[in-house]
């Protein structure tokens, strides 16, 4: 659990019972009253102890005194033509995440953030150009959903995808205290964290009992292109990578998710696409695996290169892979027209660090 900022309370958000009835043990010396507190939060969405009325009023004073329910501040709030939401949180220290609410028909996908910035530096994506943050506390995570959601009792339509600002596997230990806890409203198979091939964080992944989706940002099917594009693969090259995936356990109709930005010149050709089925096919991936194609979304920051391959591109790229045996997908660019689609979150409060220098011959 982590410590909060000297003169900031405990946050009661995020910890699951054990964790919880250890904090409040000072205050609370009864499971059932910690259970009230539980549910309070998560099924009636309690955003003040004096809410919850099951509580005695000294008990509820006391519990203001000693802690304080995380909610982040929404700090601005901007909504697409198509119905996505981006939130704009500021966070008790000051730092600032972005997650992004997608509304499709009846279902919701929420995309959240697990660090406040990214040290990835990933060439296509805005939160990496303005460089590291923090990590968040499992309570500054699950704060974002309930901040959106107002709480999680009867989310069975509730999507959540940790594609926000940050490397989830390089806070693994809050990411997975923050979805025990999630998961016990949002179903594991409606969950999904996203990793840039942090293979210590998917061999730890790997160990936990019950499992999320676990998708991968790929982006390129050869070792030059994707360290070009994706620093961390000269940490991690696809042969690692892809042993690690390889002995990843998945459940009865599960598949690992491979994400593949197409950037117009670059990674598009049809050689492309068969070097990525061949890729996933020597590494006994190809029944195993869904590639969900995603055309960059162009900003400023990334450069005028940076641009999506024309429609039909796409669409030829796609039935290649179709045609080589593999799930293919595209998916449908949201909430562009205020920086809310897939690699546009922002980081606030430093200067842009800006990309390393790039051999990228473009």
């Amino acid at each position: 659990m982590s410590a909060p900022p000297p003169g900031v309370l405990s946050d009661v958000l995020g910890l699951p019972r054990g964790e919880l009835a250890a904090l409040l043990a000072p205050v609370i010396d009864r499971p059932y009253r910690v259970e009230q507190l539980y549910r309070a939060l998560y099924e009636q969405g309690a955003t003040s102890f004096d809410e919850i009325t099951v509580l005695s009023r000294p008990l509820r004073a006391e519990l203001a005194q000693r802690f304080r329910i995380g909610l982040p501040e929404v700090a601005s709030r901007h909504v697409s033509a198509d119905g996505t939401t981006k939130y704009l949180f500021r966070l008790v220290d000051g730092a600032t995440v972005e997650a992004v609410d997608i509304p499709d028909g009846a279902r919701r996908t929420f995309c959240i953030s697990s660090q406040a910035g990214c040290a990835m530096a990933c060439r296509f994506c805005v939160t990496g150009f303005w460089g590291a943050g923090r990590d968040l506390t499992a309570g500054e995570i699950v704060g974002q959903v309930l901040a959106i959601a107002g709480r999680l009792h009867a989310q069975q339509s509730l999507n959540l995808v940790f594609m926000g600002m940050g490397e989830p596997l390089l806070n693994v230990d809050n990411v997975e205290r923050a979805i025990a806890v999630l998961a016990e409203w949002i179903s594991l198979r409606r969950i999904t964290v996203s990793t840039v091939g942090v293979v210590p964080g998917i061999r730890r992944l790997a160990a936990w009992e019950r499992r999320p989706n676990l998708a991968v940002s790929l982006h390129a099917p050869d070792d030059a292109r994707r360290s070009e594009l994706m620093p961390v693969n000269r940490s991690y090259p696809l042969a690692e990578l892809m042993a690690a995936l390889r002995e990843f356990p998945l459940e009865p109709n599960r598949r690992l998710t491979f994400e593949y930005i197409l950037i117009a010149g670059t990674n598009d050709a049809p050689a492309d696409a068969d070097a990525l089925a061949r890729l996933l096919a020597d590494a006994g991936l190809k029944d195993r695996a869904k590639v969900n194609l995603i055309p960059v979304n162009p900003d400023p920051v990334l450069g005028e290169r940076m641009v999506p391959p024309a429609p039909e591109v796409v669409t030829a790229f796609r039935d290649r892979l179709r045609e080589r045996g593999l799930v293919a997908t595209v998916r449908r660019r949201r909430g562009d027209d205020v920086a809310a689609a897939c690699g546009q979150l922002r980081a606030f409060g430093r200067d842009p660090r800006g990309f390393r220098r790039s051999n990228l011959s473009w």
